[in-house]
């Protein structure tokens, strides 16, 4: 491993920053050209006119253009997003209850996809052209084809309806709600902590079909580059020699090739992190999962653009940070990318 720059590594920081900033210009100008009032949104469509013009100088919205950009981005650098018009509290507040359901379910799906999307995309490279090779390559058709909203309707009528094995929409059956207090925001962790077995596994009886469905295309991405990269090192010089040493083809694998395609594989399930983290709107609404996804889908049906503007910030700025950490990671471990850099 090499030691990253200081320049290279304020180059790269420049381009996340320069990158959020274009993300915060692009929401300021979407939450203005839309046909959306939130004045009214507030006030109500009958409200006295006096009503309306106190609430639309108290949001700024008599303003000039640039001054109203300015308190933009003031409220947001500190913490700021404004008031819900759904809920009435702040949305930072609203966010900050709805996100840890957003990440608790992004994140065992990014664990399933990699544990399982890692390891088929390994053997199918291993085993090319065979039985195995061509059933990866068509369950990752499949996982890229078919919309999600579909698998998880299909997936409720038959594992909820029909064979009663997982959880139906929600993230906890009522009964439960509010037994756990909320330390982490991460439910199966919470319940853990404080010796809800039972509540644990009511959480992941509900969390495991939407995990399982929002993993399966992230899964069909990684199991297809994985087998990609795999195949370009099996071609490389030093596993012919190492193979030609009698070492096996899994030896081979685990001690040659997988030490190779390592920062690259960082770098492709940072990418679908971050992917599943913005995709998972759709998995949401379909299981009535209260994350950010539904929470802004319900926004965007009142025109509520204080909430949509914060969630979509929200969700841009993660997806950037974890590219950038997959590049600084790249550019550290893979000495070729620095001498591209030079």
């Amino acid at each position: 491993m090499k030691e990253l720059s200081v320049a290279e590594f304020g180059r790269r920081l420049a381009h996340l920053l320069v990158s959020l900033f274009i993300l915060l210009c692009v929401t300021f100008v979407i939450g203005r050209i839309l046909p959306t009032d939130p004045v009214g949104a507030i006030v109500g469509e009958l409200a006295d006119p006096a009503a309306y013009a106190a609430m639309r100088a108290r949001l700024g919205l008599d303003l000039p253009i640039y001054q109203q950009f300015f308190l933009y981005l003031n409220g947001l650098a500190h913490g700021d997003f404004g008031t819900a018009v759904l809920t009435g509290n702040p949305v930072s507040a609203d966010l900050a209850q709805a996100f840890p359901a957003t990440f608790e379910l992004a994140t065992l799906a990014v664990i399933i996809s990699t544990f399982v999307g890692v390891p088929l995309g390994l053997v199918a490279a291993l085993f090319r052209d065979s039985f195995i090779d061509k059933t990866a390559r068509v369950v990752a058709l499949v996982g890229h084809s078919i919309p999600v909203f579909w698998f998880g309707i299909v997936g409720l009528v038959i594992f909820y309806a029909g064979l009663n094995w997982v959880g139906g929409p929600g993230r906890i059956d009522v009964f439960y709600e509010g037994l756990v207090t909320s330390h982490t925001g991460l439910l199966l962790i919470d319940s853990l902590l404080q010796g809800e077995t039972e509540i644990f596994w009511n959480a992941l009886g509900h969390i495991i079909l939407p995990a399982v469905i929002l993993a399966y295309a992230a899964m069909a991405y990684i199991t297809r580059m994985t087998r990609s990269f795999t195949l370009e090192q099996l071609s490389q010089d030093y596993v012919i020699a190492a193979r030609a040493k009698g070492v096996s083809p899994l030896g081979t694998i685990w001690r040659h090739v997988l030490p190779n395609i390592a920062v690259q594989l960082i770098t492709i399930l940072a990418i679908s992190y971050g992917g599943l983290l913005e995709g998972a709107v759709v998995t949401e609404i379909v299981f009535s999962w209260p994350g950010i996804g539904q929470y802004m889908t319900n926004a965007l049906m009142i025109g509520d653009m204080n909430a949509i503007v914060a969630g979509t910030i929200i969700v841009g700025f993660i997806f950037m940070l974890l590219n950038f950490l997959a590049d600084v990671a790249y550019a550290v471990f893979d000495p070729r990318m620095r001498e591209a850099a030079r």
